[in-house]
């Protein structure tokens, strides 16, 4: 495969691509962008997505197949708006669905929905997930089976409202030399439904053993929490968003903490992006969008592969953002 970024869907507008290999194929579980004219503001109002669609591929450089509409907000009770990026998780033959929505409180809240299938329908629990909060779940299965959903992402995902442990309509980030608002982690009960255990904060640490600041936006988390492991390491990705990096962190459990390591991607054409890394066939690939085919439109995106490829001591090569397909 080319090393250079390949889109996958262009009839429809897709972001934010989660992929898992669920039956030896790919599966991949975006956001459906659609121009809903709700005017731009930096709560990410415009970005008012219904439905999701889930997509499939034998291989990385095959035919992309899309299997339709696998749940729509009218099918969730608790929801009012903007179905962000959600994620897939797999047990006993059962489909759990995590995903983000405003409930009617305009508050985002993470739900789940069930399917016997990857590519659905999925039905929706009647009420979000007990601290089920902000946006951007992600799923992560580690090599004993235990499971665990990442999420979290500040401004318009809220995650910042939520700094005292109850939710305040208060936007301020911590000061600029305090350390940074951090993703979350929890595992999963053994019915998926629930989390387990009180959701415990993804700490990233600079070469000084030190968290992440505040002020240190072009490294600190913004959004788009992703986890993989590799060669018996735990990767933590994210998007840092204001300043549109992929960036990643290495720790030697789930819960990290986690040293930053590195750039994954340079900026890509549109406000950011955001991700998954997932092996198929002896291969890594990164899964992300651009907003290239709708000529820039930050709300309208459109998910690409591109093929990752580690270095000799694990670090992760640098991929330009903006190469031609």
């Amino acid at each position: 495969m080319s090393k250079k970024p390949r889109h996958l869907i262009k009839s429809i507008y897709t972001a934010d691509p989660r992929a898992h290999v669920y039956n030896g194929k790919l599966y991949i579980f975006p956001s459906h962008d659609i121009d809903a004219g709700v005017p731009e503001d930096d709560t990410g109002a415009h970005f008012n997505m219904r439905d999701y669609h889930v997509y499939s591929m034998n291989d990385a450089e095959g035919e992309v197949v899309d299997h339709g509409v696998a749940i729509d907000v009218d099918d969730v009770p608790w929801a009012s708006r903007q179905m962000w990026s959600n994620d897939v998780g797999e047990k006993d033959g059962k489909y759990y669905m995590y995903f983000p929505a405003k409930d009617k409180d305009d508050v985002f809240r993470i739900g789940v929905a069930v399917s016997d299938k990857p590519e659905g329908p999925y039905k929706a629990q009647p009420e979000p997930m007990t601290n089920g909060i902000s946006i951007d779940p992600s799923v992560f299965v580690d090599d004993d089976g235990t499971q665990y959903v990442y999420f979290g992402g500040i401004w318009g995902g809220q995650l910042q409202r939520w700094k005292t442990g109850e939710y305040e309509e208060n936007d301020d980030l911590r000061a600029p030399e305090e350390p940074a608002l951090c993703a979350k982690v929890a595992k999963l009960s053994d019915d998926m439904l629930e989390f387990g255990e009180e959701p415990h904060d993804v700490v990233i640490l600079d070469d000084y053993g030190k968290p992440l600041l505040t002020q240190d936006e072009n490294r600190r988390f913004f959004e788009a929490a992703w986890m993989h492991k590799y060669k018996g390491k735990y990767y933590f990705s994210y998007s840092t968003g204001n300043t549109h990096l992929l960036c990643y962190a290495v720790g030697d459990n789930p819960y990290g903490p986690f040293k930053y390591k590195g750039v994954i991607m340079t900026p890509v054409v549109g406000w950011t992006t955001h991700h998954s890394i997932v092996e198929h066939k002896g291969k890594w690939y990164l899964f992300h969008h651009d907003s290239k085919v709708s000529g820039g439109k930050t709300w309208l995106r459109s998910m690409k592969v591109v093929e990752l490829t580690y270095r000799e001591d694990g670090t992760i090569e640098t991929i330009d953002g903006n190469a031609d397909e």
